[in-house]
C-alpha cells in the first residue's frame, strides 16, 4: 500500500494597504515639473515620510521617457513606490507596475510642528502683509486688515482672518489645533493649511475664487465654503 505524499506546508501571502500620494504628469512634461517645482518651494516638505505613485496613464511616456522622469523626481527627493497606467512591460529597474488603485481625496499631510498648547493670545495686523513677509504667531489667532499678498506666510497657532484678499500662504492650527480656521473675503490663496493638512492652488479649483470663504478640517480633510 502505498503512502501517501506528505502535506507541504502553504505560503502565506497577506494583503496589507499604505496611504501613497499620486501624481499624474501631464504634458508639457517641463511645464508639469516646473508646477511642482514651485508647489516645492511652498512647502519644501510636502512629500516628506510619503510614499508616491506614479500615475501615466495620461501621458502614455516610452521607456526611455519614463526612466527620465523617475530620475527628475528622484532629484526631487520623491521616493516612488509603483507605476499607475503604465503600458506592459517595465523596464527590470523602474518601480514594479501597479493595478487597482483608488483615489482617497486630494489632501496631503503637513511636516508636523512642534507640540504646544494653544494659547489664547491674538495678533493683529494694521494693514497688509506684503509679499515675502512671513508671519508667525504659535500662540493665538492671526487678523490681517488688510490683504495677504502672493509670496506671504501667515503661520498661526490658532484661526487666522483676512478682512482683505488672501493671495499667499495661511497656514492655521500650527501649534496642533484641529479646529482652528482660516476666514479671508476674497479667496485666491498660493496654498492653506489646517493643524497637519495643507492644500495647494492646484488642488482647490476656481469656483470660489475671489468670494469670502471659510476653511477648516473635517474628518481628516480640508473643506472650503462660501460665507454667505
Amino acid at each position: 500500500m502505498t503512502s501517501p505524499a506528505p502535506t507541504r506546508p502553504s505560503l502565506p501571502l497577506r494583503g496589507r494597504v499604505f496611504r501613497a500620494v499620486s501624481l499624474a504628469p501631464e504634458a508639457p512634461l517641463a511645464e508639469w515639473l516646473a508646477l511642482l517645482d514651485a508647489a516645492l518651494k511652498r512647502s519644501a516638505t510636502l512629500f516628506d515620510d510619503r510614499a508616491v505613485i506614479l500615475d501615466v496613464a495620461g501621458l502614455k511616456p516610452a521607456p526611455s521617457e519614463l526612466e527620465t522622469l523617475i530620475a527628475e523626481l528622484s532629484a526631487r527627493k520623491l521616493r516612488i513606490l509603483g507605476i499607475e497606467g503604465a503600458e506592459a512591460p517595465l523596464p527590470s529597474l523602474l518601480p514594479p507596475r501597479l493595478i487597482g488603485g483608488r483615489p482617497a481625496g486630494d489632501v496631503v499631510e503637513a511636516p508636523a510642528f512642534e507640540e504646544e498648547k494653544p494659547g489664547v493670545s491674538s495678533l493683529t495686523i494694521e494693514g497688509s502683509v506684503r509679499s515675502g513677509q512671513s508671519i508667525v504667531h504659535r500662540e493665538g489667532d492671526v487678523t490681517v486688515m488688510g490683504s495677504v499678498s502672493s509670496g506671504a506666510e501667515i503661520l498661526a497657532g490658532g484661526s487666522i482672518h483676512v478682512y482683505g484678499a488672501l493671495r499667499g500662504r495661511a497656514i492655521a492650527g500650527a501649534a496642533r489645533n484641529p479646529r482652528a480656521r482660516i476666514y479671508c473675503r476674497k479667496f485666491e490663496p498660493e496654498l492653506l493649511g489646517i493643524d497637519r493638512l495643507v492644500r495647494t492652488a492646484e488642488d482647490m479649483g476656481t469656483h470660489l475664487r475671489g468670494q469670502a470663504v471659510q476653511i477648516w478640517s473635517d474628518g481628516g480633510a480640508i473643506k472650503i465654503a462660501a460665507l454667505g
